[in-house]
This record gives C-alpha cells, structure tokens and sequence, in this order.
C-alpha cells in the first residue's frame, strides 16, 4: 500500500549542483550577452552599477569587497555606486539604468561562509529593471561574481515592499559559461569572426511580485 505522505521539497541549499538555472535559461542568457558583446564598440568603456545598501557600505570591509569586484569585471570597466553617482543629483534609478551596462548587487549575507543574500525592496526592483536585458551579477563574498540567473531566487514579504532572497548554487564555479558570457558582455566588443547567434527578445523574468 502506498504511503499518502507527499516527499517534502528539498532545500534549495541541499541541492548539489552547479547552477539552478535550467538548460534553456542557461542557452538565452549566453545568446542574449552574445549579443550584447557584439554591439560593444571597441572604444566605449561597460559601465557597471554595484548595489549596496547603507549598512553594506559602511562595514569595514566594504572597499576590500569593491577592490574584488573590480578585478573580477573586466578592464576598463567604470564602476559606480551610490557614493560616486548621487552625490550631486537625486536618486532616480529608471534615468540611470537607461545608462548602465551592468549591475553587481551585494546583498547581506544570512551568516559569515553562507551562500544565502538578503536584498532590500530598492535593490530588488534594481535587479528587477535590468535582469532580462544587462548582465546582472551577484556579488558572492566567498564565491566571486555570479549570475542572477545561476541563483535561486525567493521573494519575500512583506507585499507591499516585496524583499528577495539569493541563494547561490553549492558547486558553483567561475569557468561557468554563464559567468564567460556576462563579462565578455561588459568587455570590448569582439572584431571579426562569426556575427553572433540570433538572441531571444527577453530572458526569463524570476523575479515577480509574489500573488497576493
């Protein structure tokens, strides 16, 4: 007789595996910063947006992590944050985004060595405005830079300032095609060669407001 007992869903951190992103996910991203590699012209420098809140920024570590995050992006990439782009003009984040050809984001950590990043309602609709059309990374503070799209992603209450929540995969690793794909994006287009692979209008959107 068979058991009425339904199997629990396994924990997303039990999971041993190098991305949770599906194969078809996997293929779009890397032809979506095909793309958008082969749009680059040679002399125009990526700009890139690192997403940190207040309290990430004043911990004693915060230049050491922006240091590492530099010398995992490309070169010549001009990076900007809250500190060195609002300082003489107003937070509007849909003016800036038009301008940017990437986003880090750099969550909370759950507890020092975790793989789980908390994100705030701001952050969240950062990521949100550009995750299906600009590399979108995660900053991982043990692991370096990893694709949103390689991460599992929760959203979470409250409804009417929805936060997220990241968890990056266990056996990740920086050689990932996703990764390659995203900061060549970010670097100087490519000369010559095959023209790149039709790419999909969008990515996958993961990020929705949850149903109410």
């Amino acid at each position: 007789m068979m058991s009425s007992m339904q199997t629990p869903p396994t924990d997303p951190l039990d999971l041993d595996v190098e991305t949770f992103a599906r194969p078809v996910q996997q293929r779009r991203f890397a032809s979506a910063m095909e793309q958008l590699a082969a749009s680059r012209r040679p002399d125009a420098s990526a700009r890139v947006f690192i997403s940190a809140a207040p309290r990430t920024m004043n911990n004693p570590k915060w230049d050491s992590w922006l240091k590492q995050i530099e010398g995992e992006l490309p070169g010549g990439v001009e990076i900007l944050h809250y500190r060195n782009t609002f300082t003489d003009r107003p937070y509007d984040w849909s003016a800036l985004a038009g301008e940017l050809d990437g986003l880090v984001v750099v969550g909370k950590q759950k507890r020092p060595g975790s793989r789980v990043y908390l994100f705030g309602p701001i952050a969240r609709l950062e990521l949100r405005s550009l995750i299906a059309k600009k590399p979108v990374l995660l900053f991982g503070h043990n692991l370096g830079l990893i694709p949103a799209i390689d991460c599992k992603n929760q959203v979470l209450g409250p409804e009417d300032a929805p936060r997220l929540k990241l968890i990056a995969p266990k056996r990740w690793k920086r050689d990932s095609e996703t990764l390659q794909a995203a900061l060549h994006a970010l670097g100087a287009a490519p000369t010559g060669g095959e023209g790149p692979r039709p790419a999909t209008a969008h990515l996958a959107h993961p990020f929705a407001t949850p149903p109410r």
